[in-house]
């Protein structure tokens, strides 16, 4: 396996993470004028917190997957170089919808910005189908102690993914909030998974 390939990988994962925190800003002195002021605008950042916690769980869990699979792989190709470049950039772009939902989750106008956050998320699974293919095709880059077979599974719940994250996305524009309810669960249950389940190597 390529190392300067997980090394860039990896540290677009950090920049990504990295961006999230920046979103939080903290209210200026001058717009405070007592300790309960301050508290209660403290608290108004609820929505910059939730969005950072869970952008951070998708970030980490999409890391660790990422990780595992290149333990898997033998060799790299041109196709594939690309379409990790590809997957990289559904993570990179994860911090803009968690800063939209966190400047308008707890407004009237939250339904764009949820959107906005399931469609980043229905994209990033996109990557996942993207890497899975050019790992098989044109000829399979994973080690011959793994097989093809391991690789077409984890493509199969990729795809099957590609689905749900559809309807997901369908769901938010009536029903925004059922639709991130829907997709925490879902990350939750990804969470879950990549803390028992160990890689093939």
């Amino acid at each position: 396996m390529n190392q300067r390939l997980e090394m860039f990988s990896d540290g677009v994962f950090a920049i990504a993470i990295t961006l999230l925190i920046l979103e939080i800003k903290i209210p200026p002195m001058d717009s405070v004028h007592s300790v309960t002021d301050l508290w209660h605008r403290v608290g108004q950042l609820w929505p910059s917190f939730f969005a950072l916690t869970f952008s951070f769980v998708i970030i980490l869990i999409s890391w660790i997957g990422h990780h595992n699979l290149l333990t898997t792989l033998d060799k790299t190709s041109p196709q594939f170089q690309i379409a990790n470049g590809f997957f990289l950039f559904t993570v990179i772009i994860i911090p803009f919808p968690t800063s939209f939902m966190a400047e308008y989750l707890d407004t009237p106008y939250s339904q764009p910005a949820i959107v906005v956050y399931c469609l980043a998320a229905l994209l990033h699974n996109v990557g996942w189908n993207v890497l899975y293919r050019y790992i098989l095709k044109p000829t399979p880059l994973v080690k011959e102690a793994v097989g093809a077979a391991h690789i077409k599974k984890l493509s199969m719940g990729a795809k099957y993914g590609f689905l749900l994250y559809s309807l997901i996305a369908i769901l938010a524009w009536w029903f925004p909030h059922v639709a991130l309810v829907v997709n925490i669960l879902i990350w939750i249950y990804w969470l879950y998974l990549s803390a028992s389940i160990k890689p093939e190597h």
